[in-house]
């Protein structure tokens, strides 16, 4: 199924970084290298860049004195972290296990298998594996997404033989897409769909939406859960700074900038490149991968 259009944006369009306003650095930095697996890149004035070794996949700056995430607001809902494969689900699931992290959920989406937590302040995290794009359905046009029981024995199985000791996440993991709290879907989707140009993969009633580009299952999920017209959360709460959309190439990016222009919506550029806000407030940053 062909879902872009003339106006869609570049398909190989990808989630970059997600950064995240944290009260304790250091507690977040033993969270998320210890029990996620991430690796620390560098640390300088009170920020920390965490990947696996390649591009940052994690930005941590600290607030002191923030308090913890704030519902009822919009922002993040969880980023969430792309294993490679089944296998290496299983082995961080395994991980999690040994490290007794909490696991606050755990579901099979049809196009992908999720384990789902939350860090010290509050924010939403994801680590799933995809199912390969032709297991994926489309029963009358419609990608169908599902939350079915996870198969806990069926992941666990994958190692049963025996794994490498545990290093962290493994090189190829990537953010695969980041989900967001936001005050109205109508004028959610024109942006994200009409502006920037991502196709519309889902709609579940009137609260929740996924949109993604070059026919992945879903870049950004968007969802009024926290209620309809929510607002931003507070500046002394722990919250999401940004996540950023990564283009494949300067001319991918250019186009997003734009049509961001001819509709109005301000933008500052800066040495990392363009930074825009949603209808919601939610952070975006325009960078070149």
């Amino acid at each position: 199924m062909n879902w872009m259009s003339i106006t869609s944006i570049h398909p190989n369009t990808t989630i970059g970084a997600t950064a995240l306003i944290v009260p304790d650095l250091e507690r977040s930095l033993a969270y998320y290298q210890h029990n996620i697996g991430l690796h620390l890149h560098r640390r300088a004035n009170g920020q920390a860049a965490l990947g696996v070794g390649g591009a940052d996949l994690l930005i941590l700056t600290e607030q002191r004195g923030a308090k913890s995430v704030r519902r009822h607001h919009t922002g993040l809902y969880h980023f969430a972290i792309l294993v490679p494969s089944r296998v290496e689900l299983a082995r961080t699931l395994r991980h999690l296990i040994a490290t007794q992290t909490p696991i606050s959920g755990a579901s099979d989406h049809a196009v992908s298998e999720a384990l789902y937590l939350t860090d010290p302040d509050g924010h939403g995290i994801e680590i799933y594996r995809d199912r390969p794009r032709e297991e994926w359905q489309f029963p009358d046009g419609q990608l169908t997404m599902t939350v079915d029981p996870f198969d806990m024995e069926g992941v666990l199985a994958e190692t049963a033989g025996g794994a490498p000791a545990w290093e962290g996440l493994h090189p190829a993991t990537v953010i695969g897409h980041v989900h967001l709290h936001v005050a109205q879907i109508p004028t959610t989707e024109h942006f994200y769909c009409e502006v920037l140009g991502f196709d519309l993969m889902a709609r579940y009633g009137h609260a929740a939406s996924f949109v993604s580009a070059g026919g992945y299952h879903h870049h950004l999920g968007l969802n009024t859960w926290a209620g309809v017209g929510a607002p931003p959360p507070p500046a002394d709460a722990a919250r999401l700074d940004w996540f950023a959309l990564r283009f494949p190439d300067a001319a991918a990016r250019q186009a997003v900038v734009d049509r961001l222009h001819a509709a109005g919506v301000p933008l500052v550029q800066d040495e990392q490149g363009w930074r825009v806000f949603d209808p919601s407030r939610n952070g975006i940053r325009l960078e070149i991968g």
